[in-house]
């Protein structure tokens, strides 16, 4: 299933997986990655929801931005996609996904009826923001870059057909429009805190328990600054949580679909 190619609506000019019936839930994936990174989502929630899972651009079948892009206007990119919806929908983000999720809950919050930020950064320290902009500074937009360190990264040394997936989507990605999503999100340091301080939609910040970079310290900290805020530590997962670990959010969305529209 994880590396199965779902069939593509387009969808306000994105490249997208819709599938279901129900409430909308946007699910925005990250830097590398496609539509298909949500297949465990898709497949176990289009019963209770209407699902979009849009490609980013630049990435899967979504048409490539012609220069450089801030984290801001990806999001912005996916506004003509709420703006289609019949009412507000749950986004839920991963990685660079939940940083986007996260600046359209704040920006547009009458389009955004609740946000899950699954392995979202916040507050880097300044060594890890130094190496994530010399990684960006050291991409080329004409090849893919090696996907082994990034798989280490996510993965440590385990093998598993969610790693081959990810694997595949990395080897397979568009090289600029990596470069463009990476040097976004390598400046971009996660929501501002008087932007959480005034999020008025129910929040929820997940992250794996092994996860070295956008850390359980990371997500509990921004469910305390939050409002409506709560967090979700995965015990077992790391950085591709969503993949690895779906029952763990699956069960959670389903959770919030009860709270948000009772």
């Amino acid at each position: 299933m994880v590396s199965t190619i779902l069939p593509r609506s387009e969808v306000a000019g994105l490249s997208a997986i819709v599938a279901g019936a129900g409430r909308p839930l946007l699910l925005l994936h990250g830097v590398g990655l496609r539509a298909e990174a949500w297949g465990a989502q898709i497949e176990a929630l289009r019963g209770s929801y209407q699902v979009i899972a849009p490609d980013m651009p630049g990435h899967g079948h979504s048409s490539c931005p012609s220069g450089p892009i801030t984290l801001a206007e990806y999001a912005q990119a996916f506004r003509p996609v709420l703006q289609e919806l019949s009412e507000p929908a749950l986004v839920v983000g991963h990685s660079m996904g939940a940083m986007i999720a996260l600046e359209l809950a704040c920006r547009a919050p009458a389009e955004v009826s609740a946000v899950a930020a699954c392995n979202a950064i916040f507050e880097r320290r300044p060594e890890a923001a130094a190496a994530v902009q010399a990684r960006a500074n050291s991409l080329d937009d004409t090849a893919v870059p090696d996907p082994g360190p990034t798989l280490e990264r996510w993965f440590a040394k385990a093998l598993s057909a969610e790693r081959s997936a990810c694997e595949s989507w990395l080897l397979a990605a568009n090289p600029k429009g990596y470069k463009l999503a990476y040097t976004a999100f390598a400046h971009a340091d996660g929501p501002r805190r008087h932007a959480l301080q005034s999020l008025a939609c129910p929040a929820l910040f997940a992250t794996g328990a092994l996860e070295q970079n956008s850390t359980p310290e990371m997500s509990q900290a921004m469910a305390d600054l939050a409002p409506k805020g709560r967090s979700l530590i995965v015990e077992g997962a790391a950085h591709m949580m969503p993949m690895t670990h779906a029952g763990a959010l699956n069960g959670a969305l389903l959770d919030f679909k009860q709270e948000i529209w009772r």
